[in-house]
């Protein structure tokens, strides 16, 4: 049975941190790239932060240069760094764990249950 465990989220003031983690199991962590999103009230899911297998990144525009994904194989563990937090980062984060199809296998995506995370003052 698969499992994406997040933690990590709760109410920060403007300019504040969190670091949020995704604990999976069930998969074979090293070979699932890693993925952040989000959701806020009203909008669509959108990509926050993506980690390949082989450790490639890409950010969306508006969290680049303050938010930072990272991944540690050996706990089967995510992160998502946040820093310098605003209001509009507001939303439910949720971690993916996606597989790529190849000749032998099919594409597989796992979702988490979500974390709040609230940016007030």
């Amino acid at each position: 049975q698969v499992q994406l465990v997040e933690s990590g989220g709760g109410l920060v003031q403007p300019g504040g941190s969190l670091r949020l983690s995704c604990a999976a199991s069930g998969i074979i962590f090293r070979i699932y790239d890693m993925g952040w999103y989000r959701q806020a009230p009203g909008k669509q899911r959108e990509l926050v932060a993506r980690i390949t297998s082989g450790g490639n990144t890409n950010y969306a525009d508006s969290v680049k240069g303050r938010f930072t994904i990272s991944r540690d194989n050996a706990k089967n563990t995510a992160y998502l760094q946040m820093n310098s937090l605003k209001p509009e980062d507001t939303a439910v984060y949720y971690c993916n764990a996606h597989r790529p199809s190849t000749t032998f296998i099919s594409q597989a995506d796992y979702w988490g249950q979500g974390t709040q995370v609230t940016v007030s003052s």
